[in-house]
Parts: C-alpha cells; sequence; structure tokens
C-alpha cells in the first residue's frame, strides 16, 4: 500500500459485482488507495444490521480496473458487517474515508435506515472514520440488477468529488456522515446543494400476491414520491424537483430535538 496516498475502504450493499461499485472504484482510485470489501451477495435493504445467520467467510478475488488487477474481498455478510471485517481482519492499515456505494437507487426520506448503503456508512461512522453514502436515481425495476442501462460515470465523479472533501475538511461533532443522491440524469457540471431528511416514506411498501400464508412471498416496494406539498430544503424536493445533487449531512444521534426538560414535563403531567 502507498503510504502517501489516502486509504479509502469501499462498500456496496448491491454486492462485490456491481457495477456502481466499480465505477466507484475507478473513480476513487484516482485521489487514494482503494481496498474493497463488499457483500458477497446482493444485500439492498438490510440497513446497519448484523445478521447472526452470516456466515463471515472471506475470499479474496481478482478483477480488472482501470487497467490493473485488484484484489476485492467478497465477505458473506451484510454491509455493515463488511465494513467491520475490513477494518478489523482485512485492511492493513485503518482507511482515512470509508466510501458505501454507488448504489442503483435513490435513498431519499424516511427510508434511510433501510438502506444498506446508508447502513454501511453508519457503521463506519460509529467507529470513528468518515463516512460517505452515495446513490444514483434509477427506476425501482432496476435496483436488483447489474443493469448496463445505468451510466454511473457522473455519479463516480460526485463520489470522489465529495470523497476529497471529507478527507481535506473536519466536520463538526453533529455530522457523522454525508449522504449524496445523483440525480440519473446528472452530468458534471449539474449544481449541488445541501438537504435535508424528506419526512416522507418515498418508497411504500406492497403486500405479497399470493393465495395462501404457507406459500413463500416477500413485500416489496413502489416508489410514491409525493412532490407537491414538499419543502424545498429537502433530499426528495431537490433530487427530484431541481434535478440537482442532493447533500445530505446525517447524526448517529436520534434524539428528538426537543427540549428535554420540557418533554419530561409534559409526560409526567
Amino acid at each position: 500500500m502507498n503510504n502517501n496516498r489516502p486509504h479509502i475502504l469501499l462498500t456496496n450493499d448491491d454486492g462485490i459485482r456491481s457495477p456502481g461499485l466499480w465505477a466507484a472504484a475507478r473513480a476513487l482510485s484516482e485521489i487514494g488507495y482503494v481496498t474493497v470489501t463488499a457483500p458477497r451477495d446482493q444485500s439492498s435493504g438490510m440497513g446497519r444490521s448484523l445478521p447472526n445467520t452470516s456466515d463471515g467467510i472471506i475470499r479474496e478475488e481478482k478483477v480488472q480496473v482501470n487497467g490493473q488487477e485488484w484484489g476485492v474481498y467478497a465477505v458473506g455478510g451484510s454491509p455493515a458487517q463488511a465494513v467491520l471485517h475490513a477494518i478489523l481482519e482485512i485492511v492493513p492499515r485503518k482507511p482515512d474515508l470509508v466510501v458505501s456505494g454507488i448504489n442503483y437507487g435513490e435513498n431519499v426520506g424516511l427510508g434511510v435506515t433501510i438502506s444498506g448503503t446508508v447502513g454501511a456508512a453508519m457503521e463506519a461512522a460509529a467507529l470513528g472514520y468518515p463516512a460517505l453514502a452515495i446513490s444514483l436515481e434509477a427506476a425501482t425495476h432496476l435496483h436488483l440488477t447489474y443493469s448496463e442501462d445505468v451510466d454511473f460515470s457522473a455519479a463516480g465523479y460526485f463520489a470522489a468529488y465529495f470523497a476529497k472533501m471529507l478527507l481535506n475538511k473536519t466536520f463538526t461533532p453533529e455530522v457523522n456522515l454525508l449522504k449524496v443522491d445523483v440525480p440519473s440524469d446528472a452530468k458534471r457540471e449539474t449544481g449541488w446543494q445541501t438537504t435535508r431528511l424528506s419526512r416522507q416514506r418515498y418508497f411504500e411498501p406492497v403486500p405479497p400476491q399470493r393465495d395462501s400464508w404457507e406459500q413463500p412471498a416477500i413485500i416489496t416496494y413502489r416508489e410514491a414520491a409525493q412532490l407537491d406539498n414538499e419543502l424545498e430544503d429537502t433530499d426528495v424536493y431537490v433530487l427530484r424537483r431541481k434535478r440537482m445533487v442532493s447533500v445530505t449531512p446525517i447524526s448517529l444521534d436520534m434524539t428528538a430535538p426537543v427540549n428535554l426538560q420540557n418533554f419530561e414535563k409534559f409526560l409526567r403531567e
């Protein structure tokens, strides 16, 4: 490892074979030494979970990135577990930055804790590392695919852009990670704006279609964004209406922003 370059740990909840992962790897390799450690299998929707059913098997594989052969690590586990295995077992030098993405599909609104992309970045942030979660807007039917119809080039540019920012700036303690969502039609020249999480679900659950509870089935989802009354400073509005890159500072402190003394008084009344 070149100790003169920043060390970037890269993961992706879509798994080790995801084109979004490799688009990020190519872009990030221009600014630092990149270690890729990602789930062996498609692991979308796992949030920050650490399933005790994961086997934890780590296999080193070889792939071609930017004309060079890379050793990468496929982990039998969730995105958050991939981050833990990387930091605790795999990397010889602790990372200067952890990047999760580029995800097939935007991660906006109240569903962000469902996202394995955001969950992996949260796990890194909880360990004290600067962290970036980056996602690319995509139609829902593409989310669990490795479709070549998705162009990750602009998202790769923004992955490197905000990675450099995180490497060069010291954030206040209130900000634990950045969540970046890139419009599907973005170019390198597309503007970006800091945003807050929308208070809408954005993706709504869809009940299984089956004749009996004995039949295997999963609850799926569909995009159900409500844009007419959406506040103009949210991730949903900036991404969908303004067609700009949404940059949301995320805190791991999920305490409601209320006066605790007043709230306790309210509870005791």
